[in-house]
């Protein structure tokens, strides 16, 4: 049996418009609330032999709050932003439009001065390869949408451009199974959203 590797969107720390690049921003009342709705369904998550985090404030709220008492895996940060972290992207649009599409247009780009798509996509797929390979091990791992995203590319093998038509929805779950190098989608269902204001 392959190793799989269930990830757990991290909960929110703020309505969509308002997130940030590599936002270290709590979860917010609403992340909270909607935390305490999926626990029931997501709790069976924490009998996998490791459990994981990403290392913003939400990750770790999100992972604690569901009973996974996961480890903080640095690869699992978000992509490195530069001098747009704690930017919305209308801000960044606003300040640097053309260096924001040029970023959008093509994933070796570093206009912001931080980590390109392509290495961000690497990091986290070189994260993925180096679990552990014992068969039948079930890993679960509580990260941005965006570590997501980088994930299920890597995992496809798609281009890199593909990273923007890939939406991960709060507290939504996606499971990868295979090793290093060969990595499957197991389409187990999302979470039903809850009510959002």
């Amino acid at each position: 049996m392959p190793l799989r590797v269930t990830f757990v969107a991290a909960a929110r720390s703020s309505p969509l418009l308002a997130e940030r690049f590599e936002d270290d921003r709590p979860l917010d009342p609403d992340g909270w609330e909607e935390v305490r709705r999926v626990t029931g369904d997501l709790l069976p998550l924490a009998a996998a032999e490791l459990r994981y985090c990403s290392p913003t404030p939400r990750s770790r709220s999100t992972g604690d709050a569901l009973g996974y008492a996961p480890l903080v895996q640095v690869a699992l940060r978000d992509c490195d932003m530069g001098r747009w972290r704690g930017l919305t992207l209308g801000e960044a649009m606003a300040r640097e439009p053309d260096a924001v599409d040029a970023w959008l247009a093509d994933p070796r780009a570093t206009p912001h001065g931080g980590e390109s798509l392509l290495a961000f996509i690497s990091r986290v797929g070189g994260w993925l390869d180096t679990r552990p390979v014992e068969d039948g091990c079930r890993i679960v791992a509580v990260a941005e949408p965006s570590v997501i995203r980088a994930a299920l590319v890597y995992t496809l093998n798609a281009p890199p451009t593909s990273y923007w038509n890939i939406d991960v929805r709060p507290l939504s779950t996606t499971t990868v199974s295979g090793r290093s190098g060969r990595w499957n989608l197991r389409l187990d269902g999302v979470r039903p959203q809850p009510s959002t204001r």
